[in-house]
């Protein structure tokens, strides 16, 4: 046996799993956050630019104008998206990510690569 864990065993043939740690709250509160239902939707369908209500409510099937409107909120409150509002006659309200919604995105994709891979058979 060499000196690496990987290449350890049991007296059973099972590798043994690293001792656990405790979770980082900063992670803990962070997909708490982007793992609420409808969360992770409404950032990947801001992630390609700016939209209004009505065109995410389009983009993302199944979704309720009233779940919108509160996950919207607490994106913006946690300060992952931006609410922009136009007083022209007609009043227009834009959504989009902050810098630091942007900085969601390599890990969106990677979730998304992963579903793709893992959940082909999910309806």
């Amino acid at each position: 046996m060499t000196g690496s864990t990987a290449n350890w065993q049991t007296a059973e043939g099972r590798t043994p799993r690293p001792a656990l740690t405790e979770v980082c709250p900063h992670f803990h509160a962070a997909i708490e956050l982007i793992g609420k239902r409808w969360s992770g939707a409404i950032i990947w369908a801001l992630s390609d630019g700016p939209l209004r209500f009505a065109e995410l409510k389009r983009s993302i099937p199944g979704l309720s104008d009233r779940l919108l409107s509160q996950r919207l909120r607490e994106l913006e409150d946690a300060g992952l998206m931006a609410r922009e509002v136009e007083n022209d006659p007609q009043v227009k309200v834009t959504y989009s990510l902050t810098e630091m919604g942007e900085g969601l995105r390599p890990a969106v994709l990677a979730l998304r690569e992963w579903a793709c891979r893992w959940q082909e058979d999910l309806p």
